[in-house]
């Protein structure tokens, strides 16, 4: 650990979680540069780099630049949300099975797209997920409000609330007819296919507002792990910190349900193998947000060429690799008697 100081502004580094940090954010460039070589017109690296440099022919930059690329950006940004929000949820609730899939959001997106879908066209999904997931959230957090939000009345107030919109969403799907019940389907599975550079700005866009907004409430989430009467003798307004917290983390995953569909496990399985990774607080967000990113890249990379050329939605395969570990941390949760 060394603290590095700039003018009046100094922090403590763990030199080893920045370097594993920069590891995982590395391959996750590395992935995201071989998805570009990978389509119906399969292109070699050093062709794929020179266009990116600006020496490609229209062709070229057309498949690369404003095909291929948005797609990738829009992974990247979608693991890096999803894992960064179920960062915060799992540390304020103490619990390794908490995230968003768990606690209502994404069924709430999920929810509100597939009304957009089947009423109002698929112009308004993006839009119509954002405001489900906020709204979902709002409703948990009042429900499991008693004089204050414990993490465990927030998991279980929100795994009812998930059921309910879930059988909500089930419904409507029955009455849609048999082509926009497809297209929700399909967009419920979670999928990349036909990003594009309004995409990636809009998920470009709310993680440069969110994502500093998480690295700066560092700090309170770490001391409302400590409990809730210790955090309050230090540093008083306990409710109003998590109810940031809980702003930014409903904030990210709403973002990324809205660009690409409730992509599963992202947010339970990076922060996961960030804190095997690395030890400092601060620095457990960035390596959770470049697990998920190289999580959902490299999945989307798999789902495209493990059937090609016919491609498989991104949340297949994150799901096949995450519910297993879902299992894994059950089985542990009950061999040492802490139920999660």
């Amino acid at each position: 650990m060394r603290t590095v100081r700039v003018g009046p502004v100094s922090t403590r580094v763990d030199v080893a979680s920045l370097v594993g940090s920069s590891v995982a954010w590395a391959l996750t460039l590395v992935v995201g540069a071989v998805s570009l070589t990978v389509g119906d017109y399969r292109i070699p690296l050093p062709v794929v780099l020179d266009t990116l440099a600006g020496h490609g022919t229209l062709i070229l930059n057309d498949i690369i630049v404003n095909n291929r690329l948005p797609r990738v950006l829009v992974g990247i940004g979608v693991g890096t949300a999803f894992a960064v929000s179920g960062a915060i949820f799992q540390r304020l609730a103490r619990n390794p099975l908490v995230s968003p899939d768990l606690i209502g959001v994404n069924a709430g997106a999920a929810l509100a797209a597939v009304l957009m879908i089947t009423v109002f066209g698929s112009g308004w999904i993006p839009a119509g997920a954002l405001a489900g997931s906020l709204l979902s959230a709002i409703a948990v957090y009042v429900l499991a409000y008693r004089g204050g939000v414990s993490g465990y009345r927030l998991v279980l107030v929100g795994i009812g609330v998930t059921a309910i919109i879930s059988s909500a969403t089930a419904y409507l799907l029955t009455l849609a007819d048999i082509y926009a019940a497809k297209s929700a389907s399909q967009w419920l599975a979670g999928s990349l296919a036909g990003r594009t550079w309004s995409h990636a700005w809009v998920i470009g866009g709310a993680l440069v507002v969110l994502l500093p907004a998480a690295l700066a409430s560092a700090r309170q989430l770490r001391l409302l792990e400590l409990g809730d009467d210790l955090a309050r003798t230090l540093a008083g307004r306990v409710e109003l910190s998590r109810a940031l917290l809980i702003a930014i983390g409903v904030a990210l995953a709403a973002m990324a349900t809205a660009v690409a569909g409730p992509v599963a496990f992202v947010a339970l399985v990076a922060p996961q193998l960030a804190r095997r990774l690395v030890r400092e607080r601060v620095a457990g967000l960035l390596a959770a947000g470049a697990l998920g990113a190289l999580l959902v890249v490299a999945s989307d990379l798999v789902a495209r060429e493990i059937f090609a050329p016919t491609a498989l939605p991104v949340g297949v395969i994150t799901a096949f690799l995450g519910a297993p570990y879902l299992l894994v941390l059950m089985a542990r949760a009950n061999r040492i008697g802490r139920g999660g």
